[in-house]
Order: C-alpha cells, then structure tokens, then sequence
C-alpha cells in the first residue's frame, strides 16, 4: 500500500485536489475493478474514454482519480490528480506502485513486425538452459520460470505489466525477455520501465488500422529505442533497410547484427533444409533444429543479445543448437502412416507469408506440392488483403482462401477483397472455402503420398476463432492432427 504522493513520484502533475496522502492498495483502468482504495486512471482509448467512467469508478468506493480533465463534480472525499496525460503518468506510476521491479530485474524487449515471440521464446529458453530464473512476456503466453500465465495482449496495459515484473522479481528471476509492440510504445505501457538491451528484428506494412500511416508505425517502433538510457544496448537488424533509423536518437550503446552485411554480429547460411540451419557464427559452424531464413536472423539476434548480456560465446552456441521453435512458428506436423506434412505458421502480414513460403520451396523435395491455406483478420488493415492472396498463389501449388479471425467483420466480404488480389492465370487453383475447419480437411484430401505440405497460415498458437465478438474453440494444430489421424 502506498500514498499518492508516493505512487506518483516524479511525474509531472498540473494539480492535486484532495488528500495526496490518501493510502491506495491497487491500480486499475477499468471501472468494473473498483474497490476500496483503489486509484481509477481514466484512460482516453480508441474505443472509449475512461473519464466517462468516473463517476462509476467513485460509486464503487475509488479513493483516488487520475485524470486530463478534471469532471464537473468534484467529492470532498476523493482526491483527484490532474495530468497532461493520463497513459504516460499511470506508466510511471505503475512502476513506483510495485516499486520499480523493472530495475531489478535484465529487462530485454524485441519490436519489429516479424520474429518477435519465436525470438524472445528463444531467449527465454537459451537463458534458461544457462541456468538462470527467467520471465517471458510474449503473445502467445507469459512466464515466471515453470509458471505459465495466460497472455491476453502482445504487451499488457503498464498496472499488471508492473504487477508480472513484480512476480518476477519475487520469484527470483534475474532476467525477463518481452515482445514490445508498436502500440504498447504509443500508449505508454512500456513508460517508466528500465531496459536493459532492446533489439529491433525488422519491420513491414502492418497494424495501419491503429497507426494509419507506415510513417506513424515507424516512429512508434523507433519511439522504444529513443527512451532508451545510455547504459542500455540497442540490438538492430542492419540488413533491413529500417534498422539503423532505429537507432538515429537513441543514447543506448549501438549494436547490429547480419547475415548480408558487416555487422556487430556476422553470421551466414551453410545449408537449410527440413533437418535444420548450418550457420556459421564467429567463424564457428553451428547446426540448429530451427528452418528457414527467418529463423536465421532469429537466431542471429538471440546469439547478439546474449553475447551483449555477457555470456560465453561456445556456451551460448551449443545451448542454442538444441532450441525448437516457439509454438505456432513454423509448427510441423507429420502424417504418420504418410509423408504428408502440416505447418502451422502465425503469418499475418505479406511479408512473413512470403518468408514461409519460400522457405518451404527451399526446402521441398521438386515432386512436392505446396498448398496453402490462409486468411485475413477483421477489423485490421484491410490493405493487406489482396497482398497475401497474390503472395500465396505466386508462391504455391493450390491456394485456399479461408476466415481467420472475422471479429465484427462479414467474412465473405474479407475474402472478397482477398480474391482481387488473385491474378487471373491462378483463378483455376485457388478455392475460397469460409469455414476454416471445410478449408483444412479440404487441403489434406488433396495431398497426394509424395509428401506434399500443406502451410495452414494466420492463426499460429491461436486456440480461438473470433466470431463477433465470440471467441470459439479452434486450433489449427487440432484440427490437422485429427485429420492426420495422430
């Protein structure tokens, strides 16, 4: 329990009305969690503002308000903090509440549009397997050690992101790995919390629903590098044209790494094949369980942050060459009776579609076949759409078009918008099925026994369809082992 004079330290306040040393024993955005000493923010969304929420929150027994503006009536019994902005200030507010538990801890974050979770999944383990108590915050799920927490959010709001270090650092973790989306950075859930090492993967059109423009994407991606403090590292992927505007403000110490160019980290391809990467690192050849050239730069990065974090270099390879993928990247699924292969893939935006597919070009047999099955979500950038059916068709055998998560969005017209991006001379090899489920078992009667691969793409670890608003059970996984008869 702490004071509102304590919670709010160092942020920059416009007034204070009531008593700054009412005790508050918990934070919340959300009105329906008022109690007792509790601090409601009032938050202004995309999708509702928080002040409309006041009233409510003070019914409920809330303590204490933080605002931009101040509400027409004010109680005598509540003590209102008035601020320029409510989303920066909970951020540093968060962090004094659970007493900073970032500056305890290693704190490293990765942003970039592709590679985010199978890269921190893999620092997680690679750190783990060197024998430290880790935390893992990651789309698909969050982590204290062997404790697994559900994972409702790329990167939580800034009070349970504070309140998940704080685990950590009482579980004894020395070290926590993050995913660091673009909007986390613009709605300051990562503000007021100390990084020890940030890497950039890369970046390419996507969330322009929220952003609006590629520019704005950028700049928020950018925006994590320039909080930085200088006795940080900033980790770039130097062969994406982007990454060192990344770094342009940054004071943290600057880092790059490579497989095309000279680099802080320089690694290359020997061979990849469906048995794994040949890399050579530092002039060691290194074979990994991991596919493909994506996973390369992967792979890549957790070598450099690593290496920045100050372990052993032979230590740190040999660990990783016993790595496998995090869930839903590039999730392989053998027939067992057949040579017929599934691979589960998050691919959701243009580029990681082409990166997969490629990579299973790169890898099939010549006689194998590649059919594709992918979608696009609702209520999201909706520029995609023809990108990823023209992708798939130039880059496979048969193509699919499918639902993926629909949310509040008419399915048929997502695919619709989908078909405009067929060209003509791949009409006869592309069917558009809308049930998911139809559209997988569809793909596997198709394969034939020369081992053909059917990439089923979009969804990845996803265990839910969203359907208006209702999230039913679905896995992609599920649904081809069952079929596979595993």
């Amino acid at each position: 329990m702490k004071t509102v004079t304590q919670i709010f330290q160092q942020v920059k306040i416009i007034s204070v009305l009531g008593n700054p040393e009412v005790e508050i024993s918990q934070l919340t955005i959300d009105s329906r969690q008022v109690g007792p000493q509790t601090l409601f923010a009032a938050l202004k969304g995309t999708q509702t503002d928080g002040h409309s929420y006041i009233e409510k929150a003070i019914e409920l027994g809330a303590s204490a308000i933080l605002c931009e503006d101040l509400p027409e009536v004010i109680h005598s019994t509540v003590t209102y903090i008035q601020v320029n902005d409510s989303a920066e200030s909970l951020g540093y507010a968060s962090s004094n509440f659970y007493d900073n538990p970032s500056s305890k801890l290693k704190l490293v974050g990765i942003t970039g549009t592709n590679g985010k979770t199978t890269t921190v999944t893999l620092l997680f383990r690679l750190f783990r397997k060197l024998g430290y108590r880790c935390g893992l915050i990651s789309t698909v799920q969050n982590q204290i050690d062997d404790t697994v927490i559900p994972s409702t959010h790329t990167t939580p709001d800034s009070i349970n992101l504070n309140k998940l270090l704080a685990e950590m650092v009482e579980a004894g973790c020395t070290y926590a790995f993050m995913e660091v989306s673009s909007h986390s950075v613009v709605q300051h859930r990562i503000t007021g919390l100390s990084f020890t090492g940030a890497i950039f993967s890369n970046i390419t059109h996507d969330h322009l629903d929220f952003h609006k423009t590629f520019d704005n994407y950028i700049k928020a991606k950018k925006g994590f590098f320039d909080m930085l403090p200088k006795t940080a590292f900033a980790l770039v992927n130097i062969d994406d044209r982007r990454g060192s505007v990344m770094v342009q403000n940054t004071k943290a110490s600057i880092n790059t790494y490579s497989l095309e160019t000279l680099a802080t980290v320089k690694g290359r391809i020997v061979s990849d094949s469906i048995y794994g990467l040949e890399m050579e690192i530092d002039n060691k050849e290194v074979h990994f369980q991991l596919i493909g050239t994506f996973n390369a730069y992967n792979l890549m990065a957790i070598y450099g942050a690593a290496i920045l974090l100050g372990e052993d270099k032979d230590e740190v390879l040999i660990n990783m060459s016993s790595l496998q993928t995090a869930p839903g990247r590039f999730e392989q699924i053998v027939s067992p009776d057949t040579r017929k292969v599934g691979i589960v893939d998050y691919a959701h935006t243009p580029d990681a579609l082409e990166n997969v597919l490629k990579t299973i070009k790169q890898i099939k047999d010549g006689n194998q076949q590649v059919i594709t099955i992918v979608g696009c979500g609702g209520n999201r950038d909706a520029t995609k759409r023809p990108i990823m059916a023209k992708i798939a068709c130039e880059l496979s055998d048969k193509v699919i078009l499918t639902s993926d998560n629909p949310r509040f969005e008419d399915p048929e017209e997502i695919l619709a918008q989908m078909q405009k991006g067929v060209p003509p001379i791949d009409f006869k090899k592309t069917k558009t099925i809308i049930d998911r489920k139809e559209a997988i078992h569809f793909a596997i009667n198709e394969l034939s026994e020369n081992g053909d691969i059917i990439l089923v793409a979009g969804k990845g670890h996803e265990t839910y369809q969203d359907i208006q608003g209702v999230k039913h059970d679905f896995d992609d996984r599920v649904i081809i082992r069952e079929a596979f008869g595993i």
